[in-house]
């Protein structure tokens, strides 16, 4: 069985950093891609970040140059560096694997997701 577990989510100062971490299991780890989603306060689930299995990495615009996604395939864990946090940012954000080579832009393109790590980020 699949699983994703998030962790590192908190309630920080605008300009401030987290990391986030995803471990996996239940499948062969950086086989494919794995992505970061997040979910603000009574918005639709959006992607944030995405590695797909040959170590491309996309962002979404908003966090460009601020956020940077890697991966550990020795402890089966995706991370998320958060830098210069914004209150825009604050959301559920949520660990993701397609099971696929590809990094769709859609939710439903996704078959495991975490529960999710809040990010609350005051000005």
């Amino acid at each position: 069985q699949v699983q994703l577990v998030e962790s590192g989510g908190d309630s920080v100062q605008s300009g401030g950093s987290l990391r986030l971490s995803c471990t996996a299991s239940g499948y062969p780890f950086g086989s494919f891609c794995l992505g970061w989603w997040r979910q603000p306060p009574g918005q639709e689930r959006e992607p944030v970040a995405a590695i797909y299995s040959d170590g491309r990495k996309t962002y979404a615009d908003s966090v460009k140059g601020r956020f940077t996604i890697s991966q550990d395939n020795a402890e089966s864990t995706l991370y998320l560096q958060m830098n210069s946090l914004r209150p825009e940012d604050t959301a559920m954000y949520y660990c993701t694997t397609s099971l696929t080579r590809g990094c769709p832009p859609v939710a439903v393109a996704y078959k495991v997701w975490g529960q999710g790590t809040q990010v609350t980020v005051s000005s």
